[in-house]
């Protein structure tokens, strides 16, 4: 029988390969939002990474949405040409489809990359003041933040759109918002983080109103022949979050709004959570709006790096598609071994083809696809 893993997938108006996406990475590696030659290094061994779709880190679409100062961005013209030049040496090596993500990182911005340590920017590092719905900051650390205006929302809203227009520049083939993590759109879907008294606050359909406004506004810009994405928490892991319940009702908004994907993830809203980590643990909230008939394609996340079981969740309907980060940081071509696994034939670029399996009996051995 053939596997579910590696049958194509329609996405709207795009057609996938297989249903493997890799997910937005960041890469804390750019310069005032440009992309380096960390990024063209990094996409072109991600384009020839099996994925039938392959997803650009989060881009903040204003200098103030990066979570640290050496995220990506797409705000200015340096940015678009910078990244304009990335995307060139990976189409030039690749056929792959190429998705990005559009991200502004709220109240999470002005922080130190991973590996310095994550703390708040001081004054003295160029630290910046950030933005959230009610001025309620992520930690007791910081860094410290701002209750957003309507004058506020109208610049974010505007920002995304310009970053859309530039993305529709660079020929991209789907394009996703990052309404997750707590993050900036996430952050108004939260209880937790939204605690506003006006028209953006409290209930469920006020809290969805500016996620859905940002939505609306880049879709006027993003054509009807270019999939477009969503990347949402089905669950914030922390009492008094957002729930899969709620989930499930925005998921059903972004269907009637024109959203063609909706990649399920979770947390990220509160300083201290407990999500129960686990491979597929994630995946109850994805299987909710499938469930719940809506008419709109999900990908699935959450440690899922065997491909026996990538393809049970697939076949078995729980999810359309999954969207895979840190398998593939450890593992680039876990598609490939994945598709040794499952027997099936994923093809080779031609110099890389005298190491498949069809052509190097020892391959299958040195990989059975759970290395990552």
């Amino acid at each position: 029988m053939p596997s579910s893993l590696f049958s194509p997938l329609q996405i709207g108006p795009l057609s996938i390969d297989n249903r493997i996406i890799v997910a937005p990475m960041c890469q804390y590696s750019a310069t005032d939002g440009n992309a380096s030659e960390w990024h063209r290094a990094h996409l072109c061994a991600m384009a020839n990474s099996g994925a039938a779709l392959v997803t650009v880190e989060a881009t903040a679409p204003e200098a103030r949405g990066r979570i640290t100062q050496s995220c990506l961005g797409l705000y200015s013209d340096e940015n678009e040409k910078a990244l304009k030049g990335v995307l060139e040496s990976v189409r030039a090596v690749s056929d792959v489809k190429l998705g990005i993500q559009i991200g502004h990182a709220g109240r999470k911005a002005s922080n130190q990359r991973p590996w310095e340590g994550r703390e708040p920017l001081r004054e003295d590092q160029g630290s910046w003041q950030t933005l959230s719905p009610s001025g309620i900051a992520f930690s007791k650390k910081g860094p410290q933040t701002r209750a957003m205006t309507e004058a506020d929302m109208n610049e974010v809203i505007q920002a995304h759109v310009q970053a859309a227009e530039r993305a529709l520049r660079l020929d991209f083939d789907l394009l996703e918002l990052h309404a997750a993590h707590g993050y900036l759109l996430s952050s108004f879907l939260s209880p937790i983080s939204n605690q506003r008294n006006d028209h953006f606050g409290g209930s469920l359909e006020n809290r969805m109103r500016f996620p859905l406004q940002v939505l609306a506004a880049v879709r006027t810009v993003w054509p009807s022949d270019r999939a477009l994405s969503i990347k949402v928490n089905g669950d914030d892991w922390a009492e008094g979050g957002f729930s899969p319940t709620e989930a499930v009702v925005f998921a059903q908004a972004l269907s009637e709004n024109g959203v063609d994907l909706v990649t399920v993830s979770g947390g990220g809203v509160a300083e201290h959570s407990s999500p129960p980590i686990a491979p597929g643990y994630q995946l109850p909230a994805a299987e909710a709006m499938k469930n719940a008939g809506i008419d709109i394609k999900i990908a699935g996340v959450g440690m899922l790096y065997d491909p026996e079981f990538t393809n049970a969740i697939i076949q078995d309907g729980k999810v359309d598609a999954v969207s895979m980060a840190r398998a593939f940081l450890y593992n680039p071509k876990w598609a490939y071994h994945a598709a040794a696994k499952l027997n099936e034939e994923l093809e080779y670029p031609p110099q890389y083809q005298r190491g498949s399996p069809a052509l190097w009996p020892p391959a299958p051995q040195l990989s059975d696809g759970t290395d990552s």
